[in-house]
């Protein structure tokens, strides 16, 4: 089993290291930051100090009304509250609103409590252009700067206060990467669980079709010396703790067999690979990754508990979390959503159109595979507010 922060799944037909090797899930620089030309402009600064796609987000006329209408909603409940005629179980449901928009509702504060420090440091300018006013306005001008540092994240947290919760985020993950059709030879199939802080919130987004374009180095002839194309999908199942799902024993039915493989010495000899069928629900899962019989069933046990909680948690979650069959896909180059090109030295992602140039760092795991998973989470995050804010208003409309 790999428990670790860490993860390299070498792709061998192709030469894809797929994933992230000692890395960091997120990583802030302290050598970024806003420079006194950029913080004029609320959405020009460091993508790693301050994403400018949420701030992007602040300005939307129609995300600022529903900010607005949840601040007043605040501050009605406040004043709800404060009175002693009240049922028990109309106190109890606004008790729960209150604090889900308290956290809303502080940051709001601090954005208009920033907004006024402002107009005052503004209006403190001096009009002459004496040296002891020169000294003064330089003060007011870096006073100003960190006003509006301040603001900016301010502003930066409330957009990440809108994103509804996404319940499986803090959930260790089962990472399975199976072969796509253009693939000859080599690695078949893959399975990892990796734990750490958040690990399903920065890997979910890896789950679909990642496609390889490579010129082969050596054992091709000259005429065979052009670009091969390969895919392998890869896909991200949120891990349950043992708690969530109980499973009678008696449900089971446990097969051994032995491992698959290329020949000779690579084939086990004894029936190490294991597969485990839920009976009354009919999921399968099989494992052959180490000659270890015990090691092959705890990893399909797994992998088990993983579906078959996904299928308890209701509709809510249904379209979402069928997502071995969405990101298995047709295993097909048509549905990319990343390509690795080693012979351009670039790594594309297809969904959001973020560029990596270095293709050796961004297979490192270092700041550029940072920076593309931040990408992935922003534009994920913009999505779930403006969705939120849409279906806010076809309700208001109703």
């Amino acid at each position: 089993m790999i428990l670790c922060r860490s993860l390299r799944l070498n792709f061998v037909s192709t030469g894809l290291v797929c994933c992230c090797a000692k890395r960091t899930w997120v990583k802030h620089s302290s050598s970024n930051h806003v420079n006194a030309s950029a913080v004029h402009d609320w959405t020009t600064t460091s993508r790693r100090w301050c994403h400018g796609i949420l701030l992007d987000l602040y300005r939307d006329e129609s995300v600022q009304k529903y900010v607005g209408q949840l601040v007043e909603e605040h501050r009605y409940l406040n004043n709800k509250l404060q009175r002693a005629h009240l049922s028990n179980s109309d106190r109890k449901a606004m008790v729960r609103r209150h604090s889900e928009l308290q956290p809303l509702a502080k940051i709001w504060t601090s954005i208009e409590q920033s907004v006024k420090e402002l107009e005052e440091v503004r209006s403190l300018r001096p009009s002459s252009s004496t040296s002891e006013d020169k000294q003064f306005a330089d003060l007011l001008e870096q006073e100003e700067e960190n006003i509006l540092k301040k603001m900016m994240a301010s502003r930066q947290d409330l957009m990440r206060a809108l994103v509804p919760v996404d319940p499986w985020d803090s959930s260790d993950v089962v990472l399975e990467v199976v072969s796509g059709r253009t693939t000859g030879g080599g690695l078949h199939h893959a399975l990892v669980r990796i734990a750490g802080e958040n690990v399903y919130r920065h890997l979910k987004h890896e789950g679909g079709t990642h496609r390889v374009q490579r010129i082969p180095e050596v054992g091709l002839s000259s005429r065979m010396q052009r670009i091969h194309t390969g895919t392998m999908t890869v896909i991200v199942l949120p891990q349950p703790t043992e708690v969530n799902v109980n499973i009678d024993p008696k449900d089971l039915r446990i097969d051994t067999y032995r491992s698959r493989g290329a020949g000779g010495q690579s084939v086990n000899t004894t029936d190490s690979a294991v597969r485990i069928v839920h009976l009354p629900t009919g999921v399968s899962v099989e494992c052959q990754q180490t000659r270890s019989q015990l090691q092959n069933r705890d990893t399909a046990m797994r992998m088990l508990r993983a579906r078959l909680y996904q299928s308890m948690t209701g509709d809510k979650t249904e379209q979402r979390l069928s997502a071995r069959k969405q990101q298995v896909g047709t295993r097909c180059q048509s549905e990319r959503i990343r390509t690795y090109n080693f012979s351009q030295d670039r790594v594309i992602d297809h969904r959001t159109g973020y560029m990596a140039r270095d293709i050796k760092e961004f297979m490192k795991g270092g700041e550029e595979l940072d920076d593309l998973i931040t990408d992935l989470l922003d534009r994920a995050e913009q999505e779930a507010i403006l969705d939120l804010v849409e279906t806010n208003s076809r309700r208001q409309t109703k």
